[in-house]
């Protein structure tokens, strides 16, 4: 009898040290984690700035146009002097009166390294201006330099730092087109360029997660977590926030705020997870502050930039970039 106590008691230790081993298995790391680099490039808000003038100096943006045309070579061209890789993503759209020509533009680099981060924005303005005071102006382009401009503005600077200074990791610059084009709740003719890159992601970029900009230039930007980012990607949320808190950049603030339906959405559905870095109080323009109510009018001058705004997203980014570290 105390043998074959023994022997039972044997088989139930044999089971719990398996049980113990399994759980400390099935433990997993991280995706990635934040290592201190004391030689993280500096952002430059002034260049950010020029480079959004840039394009808003070619006039409205808005497919179809002369602006278009134009800011496209322009943008093809700057990338170009930078990127390790470019990739033209050129696609026909049937708009609502016409056929639309439209281009995605990829900056890559390190295209080799399989560890990758995405950085995108839309690149095109708004073909109308719904929200103007003036009812006369409500049928033309806007001009975009929040809209449009800043987030690209943005992105070039980075392509700039990233060219001078190669990052560990393997980074891809997405330029978005047609994000705009859709008529008010219309959410079908919105997105095309990001709905176009979603079903053909070139081969080798699939990146860990994507950011994406759009009205980052305001200034008096307020940059809250956005509710589907915040739904779709918690970790790079916090990621992109607990940085901003860390670097003091205070247009970020660390609290959810509403959901915007933007870019981000068609590549969370083809399973890239993407956050959103927008200035949604300008959604709607029916802010408390006279000034920020351009959204979609005649009023998205260049007068509302500030290159601090610039500087602060531009900061938080690059110190990602160089400081990330994946855990694969």
């Amino acid at each position: 009898m105390k043998f074959k106590n023994l022997f039972l008691l044997l088989i139930v230790l044999i089971m719990i040290a398996g049980c113990e081993k399994k759980e400390e298995y099935e433990i997993s790391k991280p995706a990635f984690d934040i290592q201190q680099n004391d030689s993280i490039p500096v952002f430059n808000g002034e260049d950010a700035y020029a480079f959004t003038k840039a394009q808003v100096d070619f006039g409205p943006r808005n497919p179809g146009s002369n602006g278009h045309t134009l800011a496209l070579t322009y943008l093809q061209n700057e990338l170009n002097k930078y990127a390790d890789e470019m990739i033209l993503q050129s696609f026909t759209y049937p708009g609502y009166n016409e056929d639309l020509n439209l281009t995605n533009i990829v900056a890559r680099f390190n295209p080799g390294n399989k560890n990758r981060i995405l950085i995108c924005a839309h690149w095109d303005t708004r073909p109308r201006s719904e929200h103007s005071s003036d009812s006369t102006k409500r049928d033309l382009p806007i001009p975009g330099a929040n809209d449009g401009a800043s987030g690209c503005g943005v992105i070039l600077e980075l392509a700039n730092i990233l060219h001078k200074e190669k990052p560990v990791i393997g980074v891809d610059l997405v330029l978005l087109d047609g994000e705009d084009y859709g008529k008010e709740s219309d959410l079908d003719n919105y997105c095309l360029g990001s709905k176009y890159f979603s079903v053909h992601i070139p081969d080798g970029l699939y990146p860990g997660f994507a950011i994406l900009l759009d009205m980052v230039g305001d200034k008096e930007a307020v940059f809250m977590k956005e509710a589907n980012s915040v739904e779709y990607a918690p970790d790079i949320v916090n990621l992109i926030w607990s940085t901003a808190v860390q670097l003091n950049a205070s247009a970020f603030i660390p609290r959810t705020g509403g959901a915007i339906y933007d870019d981000h959405i068609p590549l969370n559905q083809a399973g890239i997870k993407t956050i959103d870095i927008i200035d949604a109080d300008l959604v709607g323009a029916d802010t408390p502050v006279e000034r920020r109510n351009y959204w979609h009018s005649d009023k998205d001058t260049m007068e509302n930039i500030g290159k601090n705004t610039l500087q602060q997203v531009g900061t938080v980014l690059t110190y990602i970039l160089y400081s990330i570290h994946f855990n694969s």
